[in-house]
């Protein structure tokens, strides 16, 4: 092995790629959230916000289309006969993209009051349950795999489309052959082949079904690269893009059909002056009216179930934030915790973050990997003020790290084990958790549908702790809920002084501002190794897992983990993965590729990575063992679920860490690499990190220069009428 001291770490893939890497892992059932409509919010007496009422509007519009579709033949030309809010809407996005002025009603100022976000979180539903709910009958697969036949689809795709589309999907296809777009994977060049073969001369690219499903396909790809929402011009040029002839009439037919909802936000500290005529203004100065500026908007465009989502994170967090009891001088001397005192007992950072859930509901922290023990410390604070207290974390590896540092048994989960009920104290009759502070780690990786159903679940004058490190990744899933609420500045922030050790903790410090150092480390804890190919890249992998890292570290090859930018290419996952099987455990593959003892990565959702190993195989499916315990994976879905994990994604790893890590950069990641995405490989190593790297200068650029590809949220947004900004 090559001793150069690490002069030069490892690259980076933006958060968009990565979050369309993972999407491309298996597991990506996805199931949206109930909403409550416009009828059951008025029969509770609350107050619609102006997004409920948007979307209220909107589906009062689909029904009365699907009336008109029912007593007519034939389907109605999409965005045609609209009236009231919907119709405003529509004419809001055609106004602003030209530059005129907005239309009034649709683009009201946001009232302050809002509806309160619900006491509870609906029962969540296990992934194992959800595949075993939406199991298609053999003789709805059927019927698909014969459409499908017809026009020359995969017949593995029958499955997946009874899944995606339901009962009659059959008949879907053959009345809109673009409906096949719902299907994960499947891309828009593909549909347009099946529709030409089922519709003949009929398919043309003006048609409006294909402008509609276009749309939807775009609105769920941007998810899927982290957007909550589109802005009304990208998606147009996107749409252009596609060889959608109209792009306008294509989302109009999408916002009439109620596939996608059309959102309107005034843009915060950005005012321009009206523009007037001469005899406008002359009027306006006979009224005794000056010119007045006009706050200018932006124009979003969504799937329903992410706007749903953000709502109600907002409403949740202001619940949060504003349902802590003002405690006088005199209550929190005779009642109460003695917050002081644990922080008293406390020092530095851990101090500092005590006192500040003392006083509010809402805290976040920031830090590095050594700066976890701050949110521990409160953690065993407030549980010996006898307070019920939960912690969370993203992985099970850090749900055991967080369980030694607390020293507390029973307080450290996973966020997806307290959400389902398997971790954690469990929920009260009013199906709240039971707890008075809930401290959430890795808070980078919630997305807003994962956010909103945690916080939803809080009961009343519960503390809620977001902490993380900002450096890393953003979620797999849509949205950027902790970069959000920092950029907020709704609540207090606490950021540690606390700096990770030793040659990688300084070399990864360093690359969190943009600086690649070189770093002394007389023990060989950092080691690049450089490649000219990506054979001689997965070569090299090969011999520091299997042979360098044991002999000259000490730590064992189980115990090292490689990580490297994606799941293709000529040093990806699946080719490091097929190396290192070779090597480390050969085998025929004969349980679908796998073997007994094959290192596996189980994603059952997306965004939920669990490492473990193969144990055996039968008619059940394929036995693993994850996290010490036992998960069986039927066959069909093995090949969605299941990778082997001696290489991982930087996203796959996020939240977890091993006492070594090889990080590989063939030549071909250049593209992909960013800070953010060096910074997460990179922080993943305890003891050793070995960087083999075949991108010569693109590492340096990346980590200087290549920062977050933004994501497109509306959060900050939608927590502006409700909680004041703070510089706390």
């Amino acid at each position: 092995m090559e001793h150069a001291v690490s002069t030069e770490p490892a690259a980076a893939e933006d958060p968009g790629a990565a979050a369309a890497e993972e999407a491309e892992s298996p597991g990506a059932e996805e199931a949206a959230p109930d909403a409550e409509g416009k009828e059951a919010a008025e029969a509770e007496g609350t107050e619609l916000s102006e997004t409920e009422a948007e979307i209220a509007a909107q589906r009062e519009l689909r029904e009365r289309i699907a009336q008109r579709k029912a007593s007519k033949e034939g389907p109605i030309d999409a965005g045609t006969k609209l009236s009231g809010t919907a119709a405003d809407l529509l004419a809001a996005v055609r106004a602003v993209e030209s530059g005129e002025k907005p239309v009034a009603s649709a683009f009201r100022e946001p009232e302050p009051a809002r509806r309160p976000a619900p006491s509870r979180a609906p029962e969540p539903v296990r992934p194992q349950q959800v595949a075993a709910d939406r199991a298609p009958a053999q003789e709805t697969v059927e019927a698909i795999r014969a459409v499908l036949a017809e026009g020359g689809a995969p017949p593995a795709l029958a499955e997946p489309t009874a899944a995606a589309l339901g009962d009659g999907a059959d008949g879907q296809l053959r009345a809109d052959p673009w409906q096949l777009l719902r299907v994960t994977g499947v891309r828009p060049e593909q549909a347009d082949g099946f529709a030409r073969a089922l519709l003949g001369a009929e398919c043309g690219p003006d048609d409006e079904r294909r402008g509609r499903a276009i749309t939807v396909w775009l609105l769920e790809q941007a998810a899927v690269a982290g957007h909550t929402a589109l802005d009304a011009a990208a998606l147009h040029a996107a749409l252009g893009q596609r060889a959608v002839p109209d792009p306008d009439a294509a989302v109009q037919g999408a916002l009439a059909e109620g596939d996608a909802l059309v959102f309107q936000d005034a843009l915060e500290g950005t005012e321009v002056p009206v523009q007037r005529t001469d005899d406008e203004a002359a009027r306006s100065e006979e009224d005794g009216e000056g010119e007045k500026p006009e706050r200018p908007v932006r124009v979003l465009i969504g799937l329903e179930r992410y706007a749903l989502a953000e709502e109600s994170l907002a409403d949740g967090l202001a619940r949060v934030i504003n349902s802590l009891p003002k405690e006088t001088d005199d209550t929190a001397e005779s009642e109460g915790p003695d917050w002081e005192a644990a922080a008293a007992q406390a020092s530095g950072s851990a101090a500092e973050l005590i006192r500040a859930v003392a006083g509010h509901g809402l805290v976040l922290h920031s830090g590095g990997e050594e700066a976890r023990a701050e949110p521990a410390a409160l953690v065993a604070a407030a549980a010996a003020l006898g307070l019920r207290v939960c912690a969370a974390a993203h992985t099970s590896d850090g749900r055991r790290r967080l369980s030694r540092a607390t020293g507390t048994e029973g307080t450290a989960v996973t966020v997806a084990g307290l959400l389902a009920g398997d971790e954690g104290p469990g929920r009260d009759a009013e199906g709240a958790l039971a707890l008075d502070l809930l401290v959430v780690l890795d808070a980078p990786q919630l997305d807003v549908e994962t956010a909103a159903m945690l916080v939803e679940s809080l009961p009343d004058g519960a503390r809620l702790v977001l902490s993380g490190d900002p450096g890393v990744l953003w979620s797999a899933g849509p949205g950027r809920v902790f970069a959000d609420l920092l950029s907020a500045r709704c609540c207090p922030q606490v950021v540690s002084r606390t700096p990770d050790p030793g040659p990688v903790g300084e070399l990864t410090s360093g690359i969190g501002i943009g600086e690649l150092n070189q770093v002394e480390a007389p023990g060989k804890e950092v080691v690049l190794v450089p490649v000219r190919d990506p054979a001689e890249a997965i070569h090299r992998t090969v011999q520091l897992v299997a042979d360098s890292v044991p002999r000259a570290i000490g730590v064992p090859a189980e115990h090292t983990q490689v990580i490297t930018p994606g799941h293709g290419g000529a040093a990806g996952t699946r080719a490091l993965n097929a190396a290192l099987k070779e090597r480390l455990n050969p085998g025929p593959g004969r349980f679908g590729g796998f073997d007994p003892d094959d290192r596996i990565a189980h994603v059952p959702a997306p965004g939920r990575t669990t490492l473990g190993r193969v144990v055996r195989a039968d008619a059940d499916g394929l036995h693993l063992e994850c996290d010490g315990a036992p998960v069986v994976v039927p066959k069909e879905r093995v090949e969605r679920e299941v990778r082997h994990g001696w290489a991982l994604t930087a996203h796959q790893a996020t939240g977890q860490r091993w006492p070594a890590v090889v990080v590989v950069l063939p030549g071909d990641a250049a593209p992909s690499l960013s800070r953010p995405w060096v910074y997460t490989a990179f922080s993943r190593a305890e003891r050793h990190l070995s960087v083999v790297q075949g991108v010569e200068q693109a590492l340096p650029r990346a980590v200087a220069e290549r920062l977050w590809k933004d994501r497109t949220t509306r959060l900050q947004t939608l927590l502006r009428p409700q909680v004041p900004a703070t510089t706390a």
